[in-house]
């Protein structure tokens, strides 16, 4: 009996979890920041894999599907749109032709500058409206969130 409340309680917990991360993600800041990338024309998965060239330079196309968990080709579109609109250039790796490696251009860079930019401002915009107390409990707990849900994908 114990066993099946604790069983039904953590599965509301995480229909309650999964409800506010999707309310959060829908709020004002975050939809400012994707108009800015639609007014680029780039799509939601486009500036997910910038972000990640940018904070990973010289990774290879693999890498990037790895990080995301999708197929080479899947990544091989995005980057060539990408790459038409000059935010990341491909280069041959000296050691393996079969390899690309991906380097943010300087337009890519100062657009994912901007984007954070965007990001942190909107953060620090719902933040002040907290008491302190709250936004370190807010912290601790993702912080504590993002450790299981790494325990949990090694398990």
């Amino acid at each position: 009996m114990a066993t099946s409340r604790s069983a039904r309680s953590r599965s509301a917990e995480a229909q309650r979890l999964l409800d506010l991360l999707n309310a959060l993600g829908s709020t004002t800041f975050r939809q400012l920041l994707w108009q800015r990338a639609s007014e680029l024309d780039l799509t939601y998965a486009q500036s997910q894999v910038l972000f990640h060239v940018v904070d990973h330079p010289g990774c290879h196309m693999g890498d990037v599907a790895k990080a995301f968990g999708v197929t080479l080709p899947a990544v091989t579109h995005i980057i060539d749109r990408l790459e038409e609109k000059h935010f990341v250039s491909r280069a041959d790796h000296p050691a393996d032709r079969r390899v690309y490696l991906l380097e943010p251009t300087r337009q890519g860079r100062a657009l994912v500058q901007e984007l954070h930019t965007m990001q942190i401002r909107g953060l620090e915009d719902v933040l002040k409206r907290m008491p302190a107390e709250d936004r370190r409990r807010v912290i601790r707990g993702l912080e504590a969130l993002v450790d299981a849900a790494a325990e949990a994908a090694r398990s």
